[in-house]
């Protein structure tokens, strides 16, 4: 008698978050803003702060970050009551900076309600700075609210486990849909975490570890034997290379640094001044003066990759000096400076220490 061929493993709903949550309550990772799986006492505010910091970046450098802002501004009133610049150069080297603004303007407008966040995922959409995904993701794991979190690795599993082949960005709606069917109206924080994790750590963007999915049985993907396809990212555009200088100026071992508009690439942050490059243009050949060529460094941003010429003098060879302050050059790093000009920065002192 023929063997019958063995049925399609389908995402069964009702199973994913007891099976998962299970999973979570073994093997949670361990990290500076969690508490326990199914502890109580989440602190609004430091899950607000990492999951701001963690937008577009990964959890092994946001770790020294969230350490270094929860010890010197504890409480979202202290963050509140921080100057601007600080806060900037305490930022710094995490990139996104817009993030660091709306950090602020958050923190502010919390203070502003007597240092509360709300506990809906509805009013906290309406503070500065929390779209969909950080509202459900504060809602959820601060307050236990039932909320549908579908972060990067989220989407992941939900495509595989449902085999989603439309590919990104048209596939959210339907990524979201099907993770609202698998979110439990109880622990939906702790399951938005274990989904986190997952992800993170087993059902990864290469070479998923499926034979230690809990999932595995219930993975449409998996089954069909190609979860790594999954889900389908539409082809890349490529990124334009812009061209701009950079200037060091220097002075009685002194460096001439700006601060940057508050709108804008690397809005508010202290920086060398330069000949104003963006994303759209080149830079325009900026500053008249004796200058000496320096090095070039060359940095990619989310939507373009820029190479900028270092271009070194001293004051008295420049008619008009930029508006700024004269900063320490042996102590730069404390400046804040954004990641491309600290590379400048590096690399004018490399060179004029050779």
């Amino acid at each position: 008698m023929q063997a019958s061929a063995q049925p399609t493993p389908i995402c069964d709903p009702a199973q994913v978050a007891p099976i998962l949550l299970g999973w979570y309550d073994a093997n949670a990772r361990h990290l500076p803003w969690r508490i326990v799986p199914g502890g109580s006492g989440a602190d609004p505010y430091r899950v607000w702060l990492s999951e701001v910091m963690l937008q577009q970046t990964t959890v092994a450098a946001v770790g020294p970050y969230f350490v270094k802002f929860t010890t010197r501004w504890p409480t979202v009133t202290d963050l509140a009551a921080a100057d601007d610049a600080d806060v900037m150069a305490a930022w710094a080297g995490l990139g996104y900076y817009a993030r660091a603004r709306n950090l602020l303007a958050c923190a502010r407008a919390v203070a502003e309600r007597g240092g509360t966040f709300p506990d809906t995922e509805e009013a906290l959409r309406a503070l500065p700075g929390l779209g969909e995904y950080t509202a459900a993701a504060v809602a959820a794991i601060a307050f236990g609210r039932r909320a549908v979190v579908v972060d990067a690795n989220v989407e992941r599993v939900v495509a595989r486990l449902f085999a989603i082949e439309e590919p990104l960005p048209a596939a959210k709606p339907a990524i979201r849909l099907a993770t609202g069917q698998i979110t439990p109206d109880s622990h939906a924080g702790d399951f938005a975490q274990a989904m986190m994790d997952l992800g993170a750590t087993i059902c990864t963007a290469r070479s998923p570890r499926c034979m230690l999915c809990p999932l595995r049985t219930h993975c449409r993907a998996q089954a069909e034997g190609a979860p790594e396809r999954l889900p389908v990212k539409a082809a890349k555009k490529p990124k334009p290379t812009r061209t701009g200088h950079t200037y060091w100026i220097e002075r009685d071992g002194a460096v001439l640094l700006v601060q940057r508009p508050s709108r804008g690439m690397l809005g508010g942050m202290r920086a060398l001044p330069d000949d104003g490059w963006s994303a759209r243009s080149d830079g325009n050949g900026g500053l008249p003066g004796a200058w000496q060529k320096g090095g070039v460094v060359r940095h990619s941003f989310t939507h373009f990759d820029l190479e900028m010429q270092l271009m070194l003098c001293g004051p008295a060879e420049l008619d008009n000096l930029p508006a700024g302050e004269w900063w320490p050059i042996e102590q730069i790093e404390a400046a804040g400076l954004p990641t491309v000009f600290a590379k400048a920065a590096r690399l004018a002192i490399a060179e004029r220490d050779t």
